[in-house]
């Protein structure tokens, strides 16, 4: 089963605050798209609306045609996994597994306790006694398990440790390959995690500054290194995102497409030219300087 979202026009207000403004999205189904924005840029108000989890007061949200709120044939198919509270759950992890299975059409068991063996989770522990991390290991357990049409992760995995993350990372790029679906990455962890997405889309301040494909949007800057007096020399005049100096050689991120003559002319130099950090790009991208610009 394949969903196609189209976002039209959406706006969501709390009271005087504006978290969404006027947002209109496109997303096509089967691929990893990283949604990145600072603190309060409005990504779980996103993601809340899109997870049926609130209804649209302002704008529309269709997928495959139909709005999906309070829509049960729809919402089976939509799974948001984030950081929850289990302190009064008394259930066991296989139990709560089982539980799963009756609700999700496309659930796997077999792949489920696979992933639960590879994080280490202990079937038959109540799951409020398991650790944050444990905890978070269980929700991307129920994710990719779940193998929902539209799979939502909003930051679900800070409270796992770096190997703990890094296989769910590669257990997420190899069913992705096997059972395509859509799946939206909400995250601060831009620099560990930007190899795993199709599309990048930057909200700030409750708005789409940018959706883009990520080899598009990462080819439309350079990271310029060499001697620091001839790196200084060529990025006059460009868009600095970043600055690293190490003894004699200097590494800076510029912003803007590099024209073929330019590279050459770098490597004529001694320069090296390499991709941008989608991570510096952000960064500059929500700053007050790009606001204004």
């Amino acid at each position: 089963m394949t969903f196609d979202i189209e976002i039209k026009n959406l706006s969501l207000y709390y009271r005087q605050f504006t978290a969404l403004n006027d947002i209109s999205l496109n997303l096509e189904s089967g691929r990893i798209y990283g949604l990145l924005g600072r603190n309060g840029a409005g990504k779980t108000s996103l993601l809340t609306l899109l997870a049926t989890f609130r209804k649209v007061k302002k704008g529309s949200i269709q997928i495959d045609g139909e709005d999906p709120f309070e829509n049960a044939a729809v919402m089976q198919h939509i799974a948001f996994h984030y950081e929850a509270d289990y302190s009064e759950l008394t259930e066991n992890i296989k139990d709560m597994l089982n539980s799963a299975e009756r609700y999700r059409p496309y659930f796997d068991r077999d792949y489920a306790h696979y992933l639960a063996d590879r994080f280490k989770l202990p079937l038959k522990k109540p799951i409020k006694k398991l650790s944050r991390g444990m905890q978070s290991a269980f929700e991307v357990t129920l994710g990719l398990a779940s193998r929902t049409p539209l799979t939502i992760f909003d930051e679900t995995y800070l409270g796992m440790d770096a190997p703990a993350r890094e296989i769910f990372y590669r257990e997420l790029l190899e069913d992705q390959a096997s059972h395509p679906r859509t799946i939206i990455l909400s995250t601060h962890l831009v620099s560990e995690m930007d190899y795993l997405f199709d599309d990048v889309i930057i909200l700030d301040q409750g708005r789409i500054i940018l959706h883009e494909d990520y080899e598009t949007l990462v080819s439309k800057g350079a990271s310029i290194t060499g001697a620091a007096e001839e790196v200084d020399a060529f990025v006059t005049g460009m868009t600095k995102l970043n600055e690293q100096e190490l003894g004699n050689t200097k590494a800076v991120m510029v912003y803007g497409e590099l024209a073929d003559a330019r590279r050459t002319e770098a490597q004529r130099k001694g320069l090296e030219v390499g991709p941008i950090s989608l991570q510096d790009l952000f960064i500059y991208l929500t700053s007050e300087e790009a606001r204004y610009e």
